[in-house]
């Protein structure tokens, strides 16, 4: 009797500790549509390995921002809507360092975690209500606030907002 009692309280105990350290594993989700975003490197939360991968609605999920602003690549103002870059770097525990942006087409940036603030820039996954395509910067692209302050509008910002991302790597 005792034997089988074991071995039932046994099977549930393993059970029970997958179960927990599945859903607190690093807190999220795997994503269930094609992946995006990319983002690895000195990251404490992962979904994929090593890596934290994200579809559109794990990024729509996220802190949804909106940025009404001009840019040197579209005519007059635009509506851009996507997840913070502060939001993202929260989530991921990225606390310092440099995010290494790099675009499907390889093209490549840096940009300092400090630059991921409230009110900073977002990962922009909408443009004038519509998601973006390939065509038209998508689907996701680094957007500052550009009219909101003149430190928005120099050199270094407009080589940071990268379009077309897909991929970023956190380095200390």
């Amino acid at each position: 009797m005792f034997h089988r009692f074991w071995k039932v309280s046994s099977a549930f105990l393993v059970g029970l500790v997958v179960t927990v350290s599945a859903a607190s594993g690093n807190g999220l989700a795997a994503p269930s549509g094609p992946v995006v975003l990319v983002v690895s490197g000195a990251i404490k939360v992962t979904n994929q390995g090593e890596t934290a991968e994200f579809d559109m609605a794990m990024l729509e999920a996220l802190d949804s921002t909106v940025i009404e602003t001009t840019t040197l690549w579209t005519d007059g103002v635009q509506r851009f809507r996507g997840a913070s870059l502060v939001a993202l770097t929260d989530l991921l525990g990225i606390e310092s360092g440099t995010l290494h942006a790099v675009a499907m087409n390889d093209y490549s940036t840096d940009i300092p975690v400090s630059d991921a603030v409230d009110g900073g820039p977002i990962i922009a996954y909408e443009l004038n209500g519509a998601h973006m395509s390939l065509r038209n910067k998508g689907p996701l692209w680094i957007v500052y606030p550009y009219d909101s302050d003149d430190v928005y509008r120099s050199e270094q910002i407009y080589t940071r907002s990268i379009w077309q991302l897909d991929r970023i790597e956190a380095v200390q």
